[in-house]
């Protein structure tokens, strides 16, 4: 907590010269970034899905829009996300484990199969080969009969946090850097209702942050984003209305409706006061939210469902623009497609039952939220102020002080965990005897060699002479520095792989090696 709790709060506790919070659509937004919120629009129920191949993961999409769902989440496997096809050495038995197995443009477009994208909003959960895989999205799309201009979503596009958090980096900093920026501009021309950018906390708050930190290094990666937009020749309220956010939603209630909006009111004085965006919508920040996955316990499972609810409760009262949430076994498994539909209900229920929706901002004038606001925004600051000195956010992860931070605040919650201190229900405190086993998603062992024999059939239909011209033309523009999306989207339509895009770009580029730090 970024306070020590007091029995109760009152005016008094906000300080005498707080000045009230606007209302909700009002600047700086903490209240909310439209002025009814979810009375007019509810957030979108996005659940986040991936497995095997694009036909397996296809079938699991069609059945969510089934049940409900307005928006899709793609998981990729660990090769698509690293840059290797599912034949490559690297991929084995990685094949579709984490996700799906995405190499072609013939898998990216069986995996929308029948499905109406220009109707759906779409999130793709990649970064380091981002651009190669919105690329392969847009020319699918196109040879449906989509109009690319028309379709909606978010490509996570995010690479600082993958340095800090994830790993799953290929290239270093700076070329990292060029590509999402190129993919700004590109997609600012080609895919105007695409959001460029999903700037992530989600990740680095499950490996430990706390909430303050989790909002501080995300947002100071978003400034560097934008600075770096700025620094390609960008103007600012070209590409700042189609940033995005990912945030987490923890455990504690109130301190995570407090997190976003200080998240908002932080992010809109930046936007306008400090880079002079002109355009509203540059200023308000918008973000979709996942429960915490860090916090389900392969114990007594069937608890994650009160977690994951009053974690997407947060998300609500807090202000999300779109929600994901768990299922139940996932601390055991990819979920089944019955748990899928439960976290889909808990969603449904939350909308049209408890009446959340009903006003905008239902916790406004909270006394004890308004102060969690003020101390997390504090806490925030002087975490920026630090980085500053640093030299900025790409300076303080390349030193591995964002990483260190983490490992310190991971560490003591396992502390507190260990010593009974925090309590975490059936894991140190209400255990059972014997805990109930659910029934586990199983990995289909046929899967790998099914991706495999595919590409390798798609490989060998393609024209050698127009592919090996397109992937040598990317090569080039990559040693220049030209937007490098024109010639992906070529390599694509050349039917280039995920893993020949990379590899051309590691000719060039060379990969990331995090230094060794004792």
């Amino acid at each position: 907590m970024p306070i020590d709790p007091k029995p109760f709060y009152t005016a008094e506790s906000l300080g005498q010269n707080r000045t009230p919070d606007p209302a909700p659509g009002e600047f700086p937004y903490t209240r909310g970034i439209q002025p009814e919120m979810y009375r007019t629009r509810l957030w979108t129920m996005r659940q986040y899905a991936g497995m095997g191949d694009a036909e397996e993961s296809n079938r699991r999409y069609r059945y969510l829009l089934s049940q409900g769902a307005r928006g899709l989440s793609v998981a990729f496997d660990l090769p698509t996300q690293t840059g290797y096809d599912s034949d490559a050495a690297m991929a084995q038995g990685e094949v579709g484990r984490v996700g799906v197995a995405i190499s072609s443009l013939e898998d990216m477009q069986l995996l929308f199969r029948d499905i109406p994208v220009e109707e759906v909003s779409t999130s793709m959960t990649i970064n380091a080969t981002a651009t190669t895989l919105l690329a392969m999205y847009a020319v699918a799309a196109r040879r449906a009969g989509a109009d690319s201009r028309k379709l909606s979503g978010t490509v996570q596009n995010d690479i600082l946090k993958e340095y800090i958090a994830r790993g799953t980096y290929i290239y270093p900093v700076a070329p990292a850097m060029r590509l999402t920026t190129d993919l700004f501009a590109w997609a600012g021309d080609q895919m105007p209702e695409w959001n460029t950018i999903s700037i992530s906390g989600y990740h680095m708050r499950e490996a430990g942050c706390t909430a303050a930190q989790e909002l501080a290094f995300t947002l100071a990666n978003g400034r560097a984003y934008v600075q770096a937009a700025l620094n390609s020749g960008l103007a600012i309220d070209s590409f700042a209305p189609r940033l995005s956010f990912f945030f987490n939603a923890h455990s504690d209630l109130f301190e995570e409706i407090a997190k976003f909006r200080a998240a908002r009111r932080i992010w809109a004085r930046w936007m306008r006061d400090h880079f002079s965006a002109r355009n509203p919508r540059s200023w308000a920040l918008r973000f979709h939210t996942q429960t915490a996955g860090s916090t389900l316990t392969a114990q007594q499972p069937e608890n994650n469902i009160i977690r994951t609810t009053l974690e997407a409760l947060a998300a609500v009262l807090g202000g999300t623009q779109s929600l994901h949430t768990n299922g139940f076994d996932e601390a055991l498994a990819l979920p089944t497609e019955d748990s899928a539909r439960i976290a889909l209900r808990t969603q449904q229920i939350l909308a049209h039952e408890s009446g959340v929706a009903s006003v905008a901002d239902p916790l406004g004038g909270s006394y004890y939220v308004e102060t969690l606001t003020d101390a997390i925004e504090a806490d925030a600051r002087a975490i920026f102020a630090h980085m500053d000195k640093l030299g900025g956010a790409i300076a303080a992860i390349e030193s591995g002080w964002v990483q260190q931070q983490i490992q310190h605040s991971a560490y003591q919650w396992q502390q507190q965990v260990d010593s009974g201190e925090r309590v975490v229900v059936g894991v140190n405190r209400f255990q059972s005897e014997a805990d109930s086993e659910p029934k586990l998603l199983q990995a289909n062992p046929e899967t790998e060699r099914r991706q495999i024999d595919r590409l390798r059939a798609f490989k060998q239909r393609r024209n050698p002479a127009t592919l090996q011209s397109a992937v040598n033309h990317l090569a080039e523009i990559a040693r220049t520095g030209s937007n490098l999306m024109p010639a992906i989207v070529a390599a694509v339509e050349a039917n280039a792989t995920v893993g020949e895009i990379a590899d051309a770009l590691r000719g060039v580029f060379g990969e990331y090696r995090e230094a060794v730090r004792i």
